[in-house]
């Protein structure tokens, strides 16, 4: 029976995590069970309503902005069961990332990788390709050995690698269009931890040791910061070593200088953005020297309270250096109003259809731009530099690419609007932003 109710008017606007994005859905449901999904979907269906997913709202397009059906499945979120043996867990598709992985490590055991923010759903986080680093570890979506899938005629689908392999290599980075993602089985692995070492350098030293420092290290990224030559350094790697309990002053070390310190510049620049290059040469002098081992989940999860818009785009991995000196150029020379530093991350090829690492090692880039500061020309112009060096645009950050040049980039493209053409033909799960992607294909 369904105890949700689609007919009660919603009054909330809904805002994405940096406030870029708003909407004021018609209903906002939380169902509480498969059979609630199934009712929404099938109600939707038959009225000819629009429907989309909504995780943490960490994604900076469009993506589930709607004016009709917002599903969030904060409601179905925990582990579910876990196979020692085979090293699988399954989930429930809402689960945010700072329960999983402290529910994992009661369990004793832990995800292979992950991102620097926990606030996503799981199901949100693979279904736009989210990552973390290491050249020899995919995107959070490799880790996905199966899903259970609600479809746009109401039925639960399961797939996988060996039952129904098409489909699941369309879901496991979906964008949300192809069905909801309610069950998630994960590869996981027996709990670990990690020493984590930051440091600062020059930026021409770590572009000349970029091949090194992916190499030799389990987890490599670095942050450059704008009209400096100084990068911050972050090594990971697995340890033997007993975590510690972190400091209280550590904790609030965090808080106070890398949130509330920096919150307080980034409104300085807001409001007077030719403090823009000072105030980044002043963070790039004040990169820490850090050491600290801690458990894998605890590790990888950076607080993020500061808030911005960010564009991120893959490129060949062996074309990190090449696009980062391209931008360093344009930034010079066109002397942007930026602050934050870019981050640069790498993550190991795959199959997956609509992955920005399909077919290939990739380097991520990622810039930032303070919340209410004017991002467009600085995001353009690396846009360009990325989209000239074979970029592909991370699904959850800002890009401007649409069908005609995803389909040159991405070689599954036409079977990726043949199954959602198949799969949900009268566009339950399509939003303005997606028929945007999609062009023509799309109805």
């Amino acid at each position: 029976m369904l105890s949700v109710n689609l007919k009660e008017r919603n009054s909330k606007v809904w805002r994405n995590w940096s406030g870029l994005v708003r909407g004021l859905p018609r209903s906002i449901v939380y169902p509480g069970s498969i059979e609630e999904v199934v009712g929404i979907v099938k109600e939707c269906a038959a009225e000819g309503r629009k429907l989309r997913v909504v995780g943490s709202g960490h994604s900076f397009t469009r993506l589930v902005q709607t004016d009709d059906v917002l599903v969030s499945l904060d409601q179905l979120q925990g582990v579910i069961a876990i196979d020692s043996e085979k090293g699988i867990a399954e989930v429930w598709g809402g689960t945010k990332l700072d329960r999983l992985g402290k529910e994992l490590h009661d369990y004793g055991v832990a995800q292979e990788n992950l991102g620097d923010i926990n606030a996503q759903s799981i199901a949100g986080a693979i279904s736009t390709g989210t990552h973390g680093t290491g050249e020899r570890l995919g995107s959070l979506a490799t880790q996905v050995v199966g899903l259970t899938v609600v479809t746009a005629a109401g039925e639960i689908l399961e797939c996988s690698a060996q039952q129904d392999e098409e489909l699941f290599r369309a879901m496991q980075v979906s964008l949300g269009m192809f069905g909801i993602i309610v069950k998630v089985k994960l590869r996981v692995v027996p709990s670990y931890a990690l020493r984590y070492t930051s440091s600062k350098m020059p930026f021409s030293q770590c572009l000349e040791q970029l091949d090194l420092f992916k190499k030799e290290n389990r987890h490599f990224e670095f942050f450059w910061f704008p009209y400096t030559d100084i990068a911050q350094v972050k090594l990971t790697n697995k340890t033997d070593e007993v975590p510690g309990t972190p400091s209280r002053w550590s904790y609030w070390k965090v808080m106070l200088l890398e949130n509330a310190l920096f919150w307080l510049l980034s409104e300085c620049c807001r409001f007077i953005p030719r403090l823009c290059k000072p105030i980044s040469r002043l963070s790039a002098t004040s990169v820490p020297d850090v050491q600290e081992v801690g458990h894998s989940h605890l590790i990888f999860a950076t607080p993020r309270l500061v808030r911005f818009n960010e564009m991120e785009y893959s490129v060949p991995a062996d074309r990190m250096r090449t696009v980062l000196e391209e931008i360093r150029d344009a930034v010079d020379r066109n002397q942007f109003a930026v602050h934050f530093p870019i981050e640069c991350r790498y993550v190991q090829g795959d199959d997956i259809w609509l992955s920005p690492a399909n077919g290939r090692d990739s380097g991520y880039i990622a810039v930032h731009m303070y919340s209410g500061m004017e991002y467009a020309d600085y995001f353009a112009k690396v846009e360009e530099i990325c989209r000239r060096n074979g970029g592909r645009p991370h699904w959850g950050k800002m890009h401007t690419m649409r069908a005609e040049q995803l389909r040159t980039i991405y070689p599954k493209w036409d079977e990726v609007l043949r199954l959602r053409q198949e799969l949900d033909p009268s566009g339950v799960f399509l939003n303005p932003y997606l028929t945007e992607i999609l062009s023509e294909q799309a109805h």
